[in-house]
């Protein structure tokens, strides 16, 4: 079938998907998000057809795809196209959805393809709960660490807003996404279906009621405290020699300080801490002169015991003895940054971009670290490690809270995007982390930004800038207490699938009534 103004339509979908990026730092439109999507559900209600609703449900999701990630196009090159395209699948069958339920058939004698009658009333009204319940599926099936990870989840654009960190403490950025897709679909009901303002707007103040309820009866985390923890970052230098020294000369400043840790960044240390006594006894030396433990970040191949040998990027707390043994090794590695995805396949995109030279090893297994006790405190603090990437998965965090972390940790290095959106984004991530467990994070980085952020996500202290080169103390507020989200996990993504379930089944109902022949009205049973 030839579809009018198919070039114009193509390019649009494209423009729509991508609309939505404005919502995430840097531009930080937040309240972008709530109708970002309007034009795009606009259009997928007008496809003529569902093959041609799921065409431009795929090519959105490509544009969308492309946007957020867009600071990944200098390493990936033309490569980040087809990534993107074949992630943009994921948004096909959600485009032939929102046709189906916002759009209708065409009126009888129509000639043209975009006239379409309004869907009935219970049709549009149910649309605002099994549209986004499509939405936040595709971000749950491409938030697998195989195809990604969940890097720029729409909820993740609310990072700054306090009523969405308190939702986010009650289902996790899942709830978030859920609630943003929802009021762009009911704000196209608004528009296109008349006769469904009246109850479409009962839904929306019920689902406000419903929101501002759960947020302020939801449990919050109970005050326990301070640490004091302090963020090297060393800036851009070339050399590990060099960026050593940097970070040596400015952990020494800290000296008298009072501190409960002292965190570097992602890859502060080149060299395996077993195979260099003398980088080891350095560190030590430091833990002695500032009078806490140094978490830092080893990326190296590693020839010491415990581990197969190859390169690992390792969390390595060290104390004023040297070593203390507590060590956790990145599970989750950044596709093509850190290995490269059946590599005998794809290992030719190591020509055209940064992508990774030889596969690092990843770890098997989370850990909670315990610092030494305190004065006054019988137990030390305990911290749960995340390295870069590993900040965008909620069950990470979310897993280190259940096994009594009180601080959670990440060291991060986004130097290779350092005047990009990438930064930005990544520190972001560590507000929804800590509003959905109810602990506090701090976010060490090489070269910017680090930051760190409350129980409740609200950020604690100053944002280091990229390029800077310092060391910054800040007094964490520690908390007790479980959130919703840590007790109960992914609830939200569940409902989603229960209510795609039960859409599904009443369209399959819909269906085989319409098929069923009336009944004459004067027939006989066995007649």
């Amino acid at each position: 079938m030839r579809v009018p103004g198919a070039p114009r339509r193509t390019a649009a979908a494209l423009l729509a998907g991508a609309l939505p990026v404005f919502a995430f730092p840097v531009p930080s439109l937040w309240w972008l998000a709530y109708a970002a999507l309007v034009p795009w559900l606009l259009l997928l209600r007008t496809a003529p057809t569902g093959r041609r609703a799921a065409y431009e449900g795929w090519l959105g999701g490509t544009g969308f795809l492309i946007a957020v990630h867009s600071w990944l196009i200098p390493s990936l090159h033309v490569f980040i196209v087809l990534l993107a395209a074949l992630l943009g699948l994921l948004w096909a069958p959600w485009g032939w959805l929102v046709r189906r339920w916002l759009g209708g058939p065409g009126r009888t004698g129509d000639t043209g393809p975009y006239r379409r009658r309004t869907p009935p009333v219970a049709r549009a009204v149910a649309a605002v709960a099994v549209v986004p319940s499509g939405w936040l599926l595709i971000e749950l099936v491409r938030s697998w660490q195989g195809l990604g990870g969940p890097w720029g989840l729409l909820g993740a654009s609310q990072w700054q807003v306090s009523p969405a960190l308190r939702l986010a403490s009650v289902g996790g950025v899942w709830l978030v996404s859920l609630l943003v897709v929802a009021v762009n679909t009911a704000i196209v009901v608004l528009i296109t279906v008349p006769r469904a303002r009246r109850v479409t707007t009962g839904v929306i103040v019920a689902g406000a009621l419903t929101a501002g309820a759960v947020a302020a009866w939801s449990p919050r985390p109970r005050p326990a405290g301070t640490a004091r923890i302090a963020v090297v970052q060393p800036g851009v230098i070339d050399g590990a020699d060099a960026r050593f020294a940097r970070e040596e000369r400015l952990t020494r400043e800290l000296a008298g300080h009072r501190l409960d840790l002292v965190m570097w960044g992602e890859s502060s240390v080149g060299s395996d801490l077993y195979t260099r006594p003398d980088l080891t006894a350095r560190l030590a030396a430091l833990s002695r002169a500032v009078g806490a433990d140094l978490l830092v970040n080893v990326d190296a191949r590693r020839m010491g015991p415990g581990a197969p040998p190859g390169i690992y990027k390792s969390a390595v707390l060290v104390g004023p003895s040297g070593l203390t043994g507590q060590r956790y090794d990145k599970m989750r590695l950044v596709p093509f940054g850190e290995y490269i995805p059946f590599r005998s396949v794809l290992g030719w995109v190591t020509a055209l971009g940064r992508a990774a030279r030889e596969n690092r090893l990843r770890g098997t297994h989370q850990v909670v670290m315990e610092l030494p006790p305190g004065p006054g405190d019988p137990a030390g603090l305990r911290i749960g490690p995340l390295i870069c990437f590993e900040t965008a998965f909620p069950d990470m965090s979310r897993n280190l809270a259940r096994d009594g972390a009180q601080v959670l940790t990440a060291q991060s290095s986004t130097s290779t995007f350092q005047h990009s959106w990438a930064p930005a984004q990544h520190a972001s991530l560590a507000a929804l982390r800590a509003a959905e467990t109810g602990r506090p994070m701090v976010h060490a980085t090489l070269t910017g930004i680090s930051a760190a952020f409350g129980p409740d996500g609200a950020s604690t202290g100053p944002r280091v800038p990229v390029d800077a080169s310092t060391a910054v103390v800040y007094d964490v507020p520690l908390a007790t207490g479980t959130t919703l989200f840590v007790r109960y996990g992914n609830w939200a993504v569940y409902a989603a699938a229960a209510i795609l379930a039960a859409g599904a089944a009443a369209l399959v109902r819909r269906r085989h009534g319409a098929r069923t022949p009336a009944a004459r009205p004067d027939a006989r049973p066995g007649a």
